[in-house]
């Protein structure tokens, strides 16, 4: 069969790889993102990266080769810079008959192709590769190592200052492309934050991919102080003063996608640690469907945020997914016949047709202050970033008993805790159990990677550990694995399990009684709400995740 006339759509039909329908569906998704079809074809697991880079070949009459078995030739991968092979996704790998080999994940860039061709003065024959193996040989063999040994070298025998070296003197020095290094290496593998901290005698790089810390490299202690100071200069920061505290951000284009970035320094023992987090612009707001909510509680979410009144709080500990929550709950709300204000600290989604304030406690802009102009401003939403204190706490409570729909977040265990919260802030029963209507309690869990996760049947300990799922023989729990595709840890993404409390009118009685969270949580699942543990139990059924999980971000 000739499959170079073929379309890439309809080769992957002929090869049986997917069906008719499915590739309308993608197409459909295309013309909305202006995503690669084979990207899409992908992320929607019609087909595999191995699959999609074989039709690829077939259509052009290609080779395919797997990068994990290649011989590379390191001569070779140094003919072309680190920034063009990330741009393309494309790496030589070897020399044949006077012709250098390419390997591309997207052979139908004939510009990028012929660019390779002009920058090494060479013939190329290009063969095909997946995009992570590519993305995978770029970081070991264009990265890190020589990029280290440089910043040992400039550390040795230059001492940054603001005075002696301005920011324009970085702009290309070995520390700029260690520091750009690790960002994109974090990026490319999906870390939400970067974490630089310094040891006795090395400096550690860890990234938080899927709300777990990995270790990514060790950094030599001689080059902490270049290091902090790129990352201080890039930031807006105060490069000679070590002493306090201090955060900043800025923006930078990785790839194909702006990443905005905020950046941490604190004092320690062996100096300044770094933390950085990352917000992709591209990723955008998630649908309420999403994030993981179970469709009987997502109804129960949604009959407290459509009231015109009252107040509704989201819980969890930091990095849980509670401004994600709140987002995509305005974005739904969201429309020219409402008026939304939102208080933060900082701003971290711009939501177009949204009032949003960003604290600065420099010029005394607290939440509590911004709060009392906002209510003077004819609000009928308004979403405040945390409750931190009485003050705070009190406006809000007002604000929803005046007729506003007042969205927050609170850092509680369970949802149960946010009333005795509340309560523990100095704010009056009779308040609490008036102005909550609805609290949603969070985590975030890993999912479970699709392309290595193993089933097993559960022992009957567990089964009766956890008695709910019916103690059946049937049952099908699966476990993590590891593979190249989630960098061997099993997982790959992140899931919400929730629980949602809505305040009826017993839970209220229970409020102004000042009963404990343990009894007002008893009265909660008595009336039906669903538990963050049953909720992950759950998912463990659906094969979404794991129980060893579940007991890991819920206990």
């Amino acid at each position: 069969m000739s499959w170079d006339h073929q379309k890439i759509g309809e080769i992957f039909i002929n090869l049986g790889l997917i069906t008719a329908d499915q590739l309308v569906k993608a197409l459909e998704i295309q013309k909305e993102s202006g995503k690669r079809l084979g990207r899409i074809l992908i992320e929607q697991n019609y087909l595999t990266e191995d699959e999609f880079a074989t039709a690829l070949a077939l259509q052009k009459g290609l080779p395919v080769v797997n990068l994990g078995d290649y011989g590379v030739n390191i001569q070779a991968v140094n003919k072309i810079p680190e920034e063009l092979a990330r741009k393309h996704l494309m790496i030589p790998i070897d020399f044949k008959d006077d012709k250098l080999v390419l390997a591309t994940a997207n052979p139908l860039d004939i510009q990028a192709i012929d660019d390779v061709s002009l920058i090494t003065s060479s013939e190329v024959e290009v063969v095909v590769a997946t995009e992570s193996q590519i993305q995978q040989a770029i970081n070991h063999y264009l990265t890190d190592e020589g990029f280290i040994k440089d910043a040992v070298k400039r550390a040795e025998t230059t001492c940054i200052t603001k005075e002696e070296e301005p920011e324009e003197a970085l702009e290309d020095t070995p520390v700029t492309r260690l520091v750009n290094q690790i960002i994109l290496q974090g990026v490319e593998q999906g870390a939400s934050d970067i974490h630089i901290e310094p040891q006795s005698e090395k400096v550690t790089v860890r990234y938080r991919i899927d709300g777990v810390l990995h270790n990514a490299m060790t950094i030599p202690r001689k080059v902490q102080p270049a290091l902090l100071s790129r990352f201080k200069i890039m930031s807006g920061l105060n490069i000679t003063e070590h002493r306090i505290p201090q955060d900043g951000r800025y923006s930078l284009n990785a790839g194909h996608e702006q990443i905005d970035l905020r950046v941490a320094t604190i004092p320690t023992a062996h100096g300044e640690n770094i933390s950085t987090r990352i917000h992709r612009k591209s990723k955008g707001l998630m649908k309420a469907e999403e994030l993981g909510f179970d469709p009987k509680v997502l109804q129960q979410y949604k009959l407290s945020y459509t009231k015109p009144y009252g107040t509704i709080l989201v819980t969890g500990p930091t990095g849980c997914g509670k401004s994600t929550t709140l987002y995509s709950t305005l974005n739904i709300l969201n429309s020219p016949t409402k008026k939304i204000f939102t208080v933060e600290d900082p701003v971290e989604y711009i939501v177009a047709g949204v009032l949003q304030v960003q604290v600065n406690l420099k010029t005394n802009l607290t939440f509590a202050t911004a709060l009392r102009s906002i209510v003077r401003c004819d609000p009928d939403i308004i979403m405040i970033g945390e409750i931190r204190d009485r003050e705070t706490a009190k406006i809000a409570i007002e604000s929803a008993l005046t007729g506003h729909l007042v969205f927050s977040t609170l850092h509680t265990n369970d949802a149960p805790s946010a009333v005795t919260r509340l309560i523990e802030m100095g704010i009056e029963p009779f308040l609490v159990s008036s102005a909550i209507d609805c609290v949603v309690a969070q985590r975030l869990a890993r999912k479970l990677c699709d392309h290595c996760k193993e089933p097993y049947k559960p022992s009957g300990r567990l089964l009766e550990r956890f008695d709910f799922l019916g103690k059946s023989k049937d049952l099908t729990l699966y476990r993590a694995q590891g593979c190249d595709k989630c960098f061997n840890t099993g997982y790959h993404g992140q899931i919400g399990l929730f629980e949602v409390m809505t305040v009826t009118s017993r839970i209220a009685e229970l409020t102004l009684a000042r009963k404990s969270s343990d009894d007002i949580r008893e009265a909660a699942v008595e009336e039906g709400m669903q538990t963050m543990m049953k909720d992950g139990l759950n998912k463990a059924t659906q094969a979404i995740t794991s129980v060893e999980e579940i007991m890991r971000v819920v206990i």
